[in-house]
């Protein structure tokens, strides 16, 4: 088992807003992990800062975060993983985001926990493991 990070929570440690540090610290046991279309978001955030200054820091910040933690590929079985998670969800009334369903398919083709600061949307995943990172925000 592993674990997984949403962008909100490199987007959070990026702003300053939440202490990776400590986290990482803390689940030092586990082995972390990126799902690919995170990576794409992260990227996206660097493609849009302006002004450049910014632009650089947001990709030193980024490809720094690419060099530690290794991306899981969207590959057959988690495409498998994936459309039978939105099936379900579909079913029950339980869309998420397609990037988040994209995020959860993934943790869970994997058997990893997942952490992010968006709650509310993934806790509608069922046998989705989530780690809360508020104790890590900095106020």
């Amino acid at each position: 088992m592993g674990l997984m990070f949403d962008s909100s929570v490199l987007i959070a440690a990026e702003k300053k807003r939440l202490d990776l540090p400590g986290l990482l610290s803390a689940y030092r046991q586990e082995t972390f992990f990126l799902a690919a279309i995170t990576v794409s978001e992260l990227l996206y955030g660097v493609m849009r800062a302006q002004p450049p200054a910014r632009k650089t820091e947001r990709s030193t910040f980024v490809e720094a975060i690419l060099s530690k933690i290794p991306t899981l590929d969207f590959d057959l079985g988690t495409a498998r993983r994936h459309s039978e998670l939105w099936a379900g969800l579909e079913k029950q009334g339980q869309k998420i985001g397609p990037h988040d369903l994209l995020i959860a398919a993934t943790a869970l083709r994997h058997d990893h926990a997942l952490a992010t600061l968006n709650r509310a949307e993934f806790s509608r995943v069922p046998g989705l493991r989530l780690i809360d990172p508020a104790p890590y925000v900095v106020a």
